[in-house]
């Protein structure tokens, strides 16, 4: 039977520390808890680390979090050779806060991106120091230069960056909010998650269940590091922190 988990990174990703209680123990050694901060693999950003303290001030290292029977279910996996916690024990959780905030910040930056290349996205990947974007996109005539300019007008205007419910009949309505050519958002429970750019969502508006930063002022200097011909109509963009090296 599957566990739902209360992910309390959905409402705040800010959150560093929480407390928990174990509810289950997988056949592989996966933890699983009423509660947790630790955001699980999906929507191609990675899973959160850490670690889980028990009452007797030992750490059991968490070197991964995914998604169990459900996507309800997130399965803390403990690294080789850690300490197995008892069904019902209190734990404090923390996560490396400083690689959380480096994917949410690139993850938002990757929603800039589709707003500067407004293509129908083929594939996506979220990481601390290297994302990409793949678009279902034509030789167009941009550059890693203008695309970078683009990027760096909307981080320097430092919009708000929000989460808004809609509800499964508003997505139908606006089928344009889903960007992604083959990925579509779950629908059946009344309620998608919005990510939204700008007063009023003005600036953006897309299905997506990441964690990210709060203005895109918080994201940084980034630039384009790459544009790669993936197809005939496939094209990888590849997004850096810090600015554009000089050529």
């Amino acid at each position: 039977m599957a566990h739902k988990t209360e992910a309390l990174f959905r409402d705040d990703a800010y959150l560093k520390t929480a407390d928990a209680t174990v509810v289950a123990i997988n056949e592989r050694g996966g933890i699983i808890l009423d509660r947790t901060i630790f955001y699980a693999t999906s929507g191609g950003q990675p899973g959160d680390v850490g670690t889980i303290e028990r009452a007797d001030g030992s750490r059991i290292a968490i070197a991964a979090t995914m998604s169990g029977e459900t996507k309800d279910e997130i399965i803390h996996v403990p690294a080789p050779e850690q300490a197995t916690p008892a069904l019902g024990e209190r734990v404090k959780l923390a996560i490396d806060w400083e690689r959380r905030h480096l994917l949410m910040r690139m993850h938002a930056a990757c929603h800039l991106l589709t707003v500067v290349c407004p293509f129908p996205i083929t594939g996506a990947a979220v990481s601390w120091d290297d994302s990409r974007v793949d678009f279902d996109a034509p030789d167009a005539g941009f550059t890693r230069e203008e695309v970078t300019a683009g990027l760096m007008e909307l981080v320097r205007a430092d919009h708000p960056i929000f989460i808004r419910l809609i509800t499964d009949e508003e997505l139908a309505a606006n089928p344009g909010l889903v960007k992604s050519k083959n990925v579509r958002p779950p629908v059946g429970t009344g309620k998608i998650r919005l990510v939204c750019i700008g007063d009023n969502a003005l600036v953006d508006s897309q299905p997506c269940g990441g964690t990210h930063v709060k203005s895109t002022g918080e994201v940084g200097e980034i630039h384009i590091g790459k544009i790669e011909k993936k197809g005939r109509e496939n094209r990888r963009f590849r997004i850096r922190f810090g600015s554009m090296p000089a050529a």
